[in-house]
């Protein structure tokens, strides 16, 4: 079975995360994803059996013993084969070292922002600003919150997206002012009609805000 899907798979990593610590039931590892605030991992109990399902049959995990508790439902409880500890820690590595090529959406929404007129551009811009600022808020509240029963190493994640989205609102608002200022200017209309002024050749003299500005170009 390819197993390279796996590598790329929150909810597949997470279980084996929580398996190279010790044996577990699924019942237990949806609790723990819960308790640690694991949110990319967190599914449906259908969604976690059809993970586990593909983990056994990667032979990454195996089965080792079913037990019942009073009249609850029999339990199944896995473990790491000597196969999965090491391609989880292998996956681990490579995840660590090599950046993925991920494009977000807005990262689409950017590349085709000198499609919409500057005024609505604008305006978009400034809403994705203020929820930008409102997750971020509330990634600190978390922080702080959870920092007072986790251990950090159970929080790396939240600091990573809270340094992401630092980043990404120093830079909409960079982008904002350059808008604002006339240092990125453009045409929509105009572009849609001559889709080529995007292009500047080597060495030429017109600056990128004539070529982009139609009306501009014409009162030359």
């Amino acid at each position: 079975m390819n197993k390279s899907h796996l590598s790329h798979d929150p909810l597949a990593l997470t279980i084996l995360a929580l398996l190279a610590e010790q044996p577990r039931h699924p019942y237990e590892i949806q609790r723990l994803i819960r308790e640690r605030k694991k949110d990319f991992a967190r599914s449906t109990q259908r969604t976690l059996y059809h993970a586990i399902d593909r983990l056994v049959k990667a032979d990454l995990i195996l089965p080792v013993e079913t037990n019942r508790e009073g009249n609850r439902p029999e339990r199944t409880v896995y473990q790491l084969t000597d196969n999965g500890n090491d391609s989880f820690v292998g996956w681990l590595g490579e995840l660590l070292a090599q950046p993925l090529s991920e494009y977000p959406l807005f990262t689409v929404a950017i590349s085709f922002l000198a499609y919409l007129p500057m005024k609505t551009a604008l305006q978009a811009l400034t809403a994705r600003l203020i929820e930008l600022e409102g997750e971020l808020a509330g990634i600190e509240a978390r922080l702080q919150g959870l920092g007072q029963s986790l251990h950090r190493l159970l929080l790396l994640e939240l600091e990573y997206v809270q340094a992401l989205r630092q980043g990404e609102v120093a830079w909409v608002r960079t982008l904002m002012q350059d808008i604002r200022e006339g240092r990125l200017t453009w045409d929509a209309e105009a572009l849609r009609e001559h889709p080529e002024r995007l292009l500047l050749e080597p060495g030429h003299p017109e600056t990128s805000l004539r070529l982009l500005d139609g009306r501009r170009e014409q009162s030359s």
